[in-house]
């Protein structure tokens, strides 16, 4: 575990432990599928991503490790907005488990779209997906 996550979780307990360390995956995740990976990095080695950009591959991530629960998770973990995982991100900042650029701002993730839906969509069950029930005609 990390200490300096640990201590943004001791200091305000909004969000689990887990959350944080995912937000840091996310980054990571990110940061590959975009080419801005530290191996792949452009010659001025700017990996920077926009929070538009974060939160997309947190949606996309989450989705993929989480599927039909990453909603639940994300719920479980205290993150209900995009706000939240700006939050997050700043607090990691903060605590010098992620860097900031002169660009970031806290706003680049305020009310950007419904996390919820984001995380919850292609994910609808309808009747049709219910198991036929036995003897039924």
């Amino acid at each position: 575990m990390d200490p300096r996550i640990l201590e943004l979780c001791r200091a305000d307990a909004r969000f689990a432990y887990e959350a944080y360390e995912f937000v840091c995956e996310a980054v990571e995740f990110t940061q590959d599928r975009l080419g801005r990976a530290a191996e792949r990095a452009s010659p001025d080695g700017d990996r920077h991503i926009s929070g538009a950009e974060l939160l997309r591959g947190t949606c996309e991530l989450a989705v993929r490790d989480f599927g039909m629960m990453a909603p639940v998770v994300f719920r479980q973990w205290g993150v209900k907005t995009t706000d939240d995982v700006g939050e997050i991100v700043f607090r990691l900042i903060g605590a010098k488990r992620l860097s900031k650029s002169d660009r970031d701002d806290p706003d680049d993730f305020r009310d950007l779209f419904d996390l919820h839906q984001a995380l919850a969509d292609g994910f609808a069950l309808t009747l049709s997906d219910a198991p036929a029930k036995r003897g039924a005609r």
